[in-house]
């Protein structure tokens, strides 16, 4: 499955958190075999977590981590540890090093000079399993994931697995807050973790509080993709924001998703679309291609001004930002996002 971050026609698969889509992290850097640096110390231990395939005890502190979630390096990366592989989510341009997803604002300096290896790019299958087994961890991170029990009982083999939430009923429907105490806690830092929630949690409820309009508006995240308006639902991380600022959100929008983290819209249901506030989280060129399609443009949101065009991979990365909702990427897409609409 692929879970549309990047740019909808590539990877709204993955639009948001769906599935998958590297190519510049290789094995040019020689920190890719290195532990996982002096700010991995630490932490509680014995820690044992549930999660959805089971429980999973780690007995010391891990050095090296391997994460498999889409962005379950950037929760992993806060609480002081960098991961020796990760998936590549945004495909890296051809010849381009270091790896864009090692590049965003939010984590440049986290990640310094390390080159984690790709154990698996957005839309693929599965993970590299022999990828992973030769970067020899000693905790693999499954959590913003799809794997299903067969993925994890191999991962499981390797090294000490966590998977998804208990809670979690369908791949990437867990709130960013349990997602990252969940990581948190693999780490032996459930308090840290708690505490980076709270912090952010404050930042939204700051937004709220300096926008009360927000309360009386219906807002929904959507991208452009195979030619088709693809909303966000209000149970995807996207979604989740919007409704954490203050804004309504578009629960119709969730009813024909099917449980999905978005859904594609036929002509005849662009009405679900029709709200107050548009965020469309796509980069230049999809974004074009939506503002050609009539029936997007005849939408009054649209024709009032009321729409946010949030680049993805490109420029100021907005949109990626508000895709990843992590510990690191969430203060950014908060206030880029709240600057985007204006004072109105």
């Amino acid at each position: 499955m692929t879970r549309p971050l990047r740019r909808a026609a590539t990877i709204l698969a993955a639009l948001t958190l769906g599935a998958g889509l590297l190519a510049g992290c290789g094995s040019d850097s020689s920190d890719t075999t290195g532990d996982s640096g002096p700010a991995a110390a630490g932490g509680t231990f014995p820690v044992t977590v549930d999660h959805a395939f089971g429980s999973t005890e780690i007995e010391k502190a891990p050095k090296r981590v391997v994460s498999v979630g889409y962005t379950d390096d950037q929760a992993i990366l806060a609480l002081g540890t960098r991961p020796v592989g990760m998936v590549d989510q945004y495909p890296n341009p051809p010849g381009r090093s270091p790896d864009v997803n090692t590049q965003w604002p939010w984590v440049k300096a986290k990640w310094g000079d390390a080159r984690p290896e790709v154990i698996m790019s957005n839309g693929d299958s599965g993970p590299n399993y022999e990828k992973i087994a030769s970067l020899r961890p000693d905790l693999i991170v499954a959590v913003y994931s799809e794997i299903d029990k067969a993925a994890y009982d191999k991962l499981s083999k390797i090294a000490p697995t966590v998977g998804r939430t208990k809670a979690e009923k369908e791949p990437f429907s867990a709130p960013w807050q349990d997602n990252a105490v969940h990581i948190a806690k693999a780490l032996g830092k459930e308090a840290e973790g708690t505490r980076m929630v709270r912090e952010i949690q404050g930042r939204l409820d700051a937004a709220r509080k300096a926008h009360p309009e927000f309360a009386s508006q219906t807002a929904v995240a959507l991208s452009w993709y195979k030619g088709s308006v693809a909303p966000f639902t209000t149970t995807d991380v996207r979604g989740r924001l919007l409704t954490g600022v203050g804004f309504k959100g578009a629960t119709e929008i969730d009813k024909i998703a099917g449980g999905k983290f978005f859904t594609t819209l036929s002509p005849e249901r662009i009405d679900l679309v029709d709200v107050d506030r548009i965020f469309v989280i796509n980069d230049q060129a999809d974004q074009a291609a939506l503002k050609r399609f009539p029936l997007f443009a005849n939408l009054p949101a649209v024709k009032r001004g009321k729409v946010s065009y949030l680049p993805d991979g490109e420029g100021s990365a907005v949109g990626a930002a508000m895709s990843q909702a992590t510990l690191l990427s969430l203060p950014y897409a908060i206030d880029e996002m709240v600057k985007s609409v204006g004072g109105v």
